[in-house]
């Protein structure tokens, strides 16, 4: 089995490092490491079209790229490694990855970028800043990956990729209760921009941290992380509302007909044309 590890944190981050080091000890398995050179944090699924991407390979054998990490999986998986890997996995993420998170996260965007190839994916994510526990959330990384890594020829020969979004709770090993399934909750707003003033009297502004969660009830990935559960929310990438299809269909019908005014200019630009070809 072949894979394939990125993120969006930079290839020295510490969760990287931990996370090859977790996976490469697995039997049977070879791991590469694509990631970018710089932390590229809530780069979403972006890709570099406008500029050159170079990649460089680092004393550890890692290689990073000056773009995105949807770049760093893109080109790996377009030419770089030479060969189709069985699973991308990217992280472990330094912060959570839950609910709105996953619409601007990097490493959620890395893996998509894999899935989007037809290859199952894995985002992992540590709830909170500062790498604390990371030897846990590497160690429950690997136990999925190994539980795992069965599936993927099945995966495989039926063409069903899958994307799983991954967040494990900054707790030693022994307070992790285990993994449960659960759907994204959701934060609110974000906080005010912060505005600043540069040496030279320009106004810059900061993005504000992230909203404070929303809907943390129970069956979200916010209630059973602070319960003390590493998550597992399956993710997909159509973003239709087909609930509201049928609701949207009468406007689009009403659209779509012509009205009597343009019904008549219609018709007189027809006739003009018709004697125009008579003579």
């Amino acid at each position: 089995m072949k894979i394939l590890i990125s993120n969006d944190d930079g290839y020295q981050a510490p969760g990287i490092v931990s996370l090859y080091e977790a996976l490469k000890g697995l039997a049977e398995v070879e791991v590469e490491v694509v990631a970018p050179e710089h932390n590229n944090s809530a780069k979403s699924n972006a890709l570099t079209l406008h500029s050159p991407l170079y990649v460089h390979t680092a004393p550890n054998g890692f290689r990073y790229v000056n773009g995105t990490p949807a770049d760093c999986v893109h080109i790996a998986l377009t030419g770089l490694l030479g060969y189709r890997p069985d699973l991308v996995v990217s992280g472990i993420n330094n912060g959570a990855n839950m609910g709105d998170d996953t619409i601007y996260s990097g490493t959620v965007g890395a893996a998509m970028e894999g899935y989007l190839f037809g290859i199952p994916a894995i985002a992992f994510s540590q709830t909170e800043k500062g790498w604390t526990h990371l030897d846990a959330a590497a160690s429950k990384a690997s136990q999925l990956v190994a539980q795992l890594l069965p599936s993927l020829v099945e995966a495989a020969q039926r063409a069903a990729p899958w994307l799983l979004n991954v967040n494990i709770p900054n707790r030693p090993l022994s307070e992790i209760r285990g993994f449960k399934v659960a759907r994204l909750g959701r934060r609110h707003a974000a906080e005010q921009v912060i505005s600043q003033t540069n040496p030279r009297g320009d106004t810059m502004y900061w993005i504000g941290n992230a909203g404070p969660a929303k809907d943390d009830a129970e069956g979200t990935d916010f209630h059973a992380t602070a319960q003390g559960y590493a998550t597992i929310t399956p993710l997909q990438v159509d973003l239709t509302d087909h609930d509201r299809l049928p609701y949207w269909a009468p406007a689009a019908a009403q659209l779509s007909q012509v009205s009597p005014l343009a019904r008549s200019q219609a018709s007189e630009a027809h006739a003009a044309t018709d004697q125009g070809d008579s003579f």
